[in-house]
């Protein structure tokens, strides 16, 4: 394989990943659409839940039901191992920290991951074939009642849900 091909690759994924975690925290559900491969699969595996899906358009209806108007996030993904197995397969590491508030249950969710990724080159562009990870740590608390929001980008781009 061609060493500058294969950095090139690798690059592109971390562009794709580092897409992805944008995507969700601004509820921008259009951008997922050329992330996902139409088959994907995912398996999250938290503290508290764990979230196994199959398909693009299932995953995406999901996420809409997570990143809502009374909910904020924000996902931020460390440390990239990616490896390039051919030229259309490839897989990744990377270290999550995530925050998530969920307004309607009061509650904040913080910790750590680890996610494996397999990604898929399709027509050129690479996606989002398969995702899982593992907590690595988990915590779940109220919201303090003193903290005071200025800003809650979800409020105005996220589906609004009914309670």
């Amino acid at each position: 394989m061609d060493k500058l091909q294969e950095l090139l690759d690798i690059e592109e994924i971390k562009n794709l990943k580092h897409r992805y975690f944008r995507a969700i925290d601004m509820a921008d559900f259009d951008l997922l659409e050329d992330i996902f491969a139409e088959d994907i699969s995912v398996d999250y595996r938290g503290g508290s839940y764990r979230w196994q899906a199959s398909g693009k358009e299932e995953i995406i209806t999901n996420l809409r039901y997570s990143f809502h108007s009374k909910a904020c996030g924000m996902h931020n993904g460390h440390h990239p191992e990616i490896i390039i197995n051919s030229q259309t397969k490839a897989t990744g590491k990377w270290y999550l920290h995530d925050i998530f508030y969920n307004f309607d249950e009061n509650i904040v969710t913080m910790g750590s991951a680890l996610y494996d990724d397999k990604y898929q080159k399709i027509d050129g562009k690479w996606r989002i074939g398969f995702s899982e990870y593992d907590r690595i740590w988990e915590e779940v608390s109220p919201i303090n009642p003193e903290t005071k929001f200025t800003k809650v980008l979800l409020s105005e781009k996220g589906d609004k849900i009914k309670k």
